[in-house]
């Protein structure tokens, strides 16, 4: 929803834009810039929560130490981090009539930053639950797989931002949906059958 509120609801801004016109952008379209960010914040937060249950699931189905299912809450946690940071332009939507030219151009291409670490930490979360479908079956194979796949897309730089965009939010749509559809005892006994 924030990406929808801010990307439709805003002026077209190039991406080659000089600082004056970013900030000539962000004074022009403060509101749906600081309401689109605050929604992708709240969703950031979310998918720390979502991630928290399903280091749960996958905690339960690993055993041992948990080291995947740490390593997948980890990865989780960073990407929401750098999520939360993508939305730079909201410090510069707060302050439009005080800030300058150079900050508002220097916020707006931090943004880049954060997102190219929200690509590279999500490789970790979907890397250890593809290793867990195989291992544990917590989810299915086939959706270890896709996993796997939306993970090597991500490592690939110059259409990374496509799986983040598109394929993370799939991804854990689909998660939960089978997290949901799988009681915490089938998934237990699963882990303790394939061990």
């Amino acid at each position: 929803m924030g990406l929808v509120v801010s990307q439709a609801s805003t002026s077209h801004l190039s991406d080659k834009a000089t600082d004056a016109q970013v900030l000539a952008w962000v004074q022009g379209n403060k509101n749906p810039i600081i309401l689109g960010s605050w929604l992708f914040m709240i969703g950031c937060i979310s998918f720390v929560w979502f991630a928290g249950i399903l280091r749960s699931r996958l905690a339960s189905a690993e055993g041992g130490t948990h080291a995947l299912s740490a390593i997948a809450f980890g990865g989780a946690v960073a990407a929401a981090v750098m999520g939360l940071g993508t939305q730079a332009d909201i410090a510069s939507a707060i302050n439009a009539s005080d800030v300058s030219a150079a900050t508002a151009g220097t916020f707006h291409h931090l943004g880049d930053l954060f997102f190219m670490g929200a690509e590279l930490s999500l490789i970790t979360l979907l890397a250890a639950v593809t290793a867990l479908a195989y291992r544990t079956a917590v989810v299915p194979k086939w959706w270890g797989t896709v996993g796997g796949i939306v993970a090597v897309v991500l490592a690939i730089g110059p259409i990374g931002w496509a799986a983040l965009i598109f394929g993370l939010p799939v991804w854990t749509l689909v998660t939960s949906v089978l997290l949901a559809r799988t009681p915490r005892s089938r998934a237990a006994t699963t882990a303790a059958a394939t061990a």
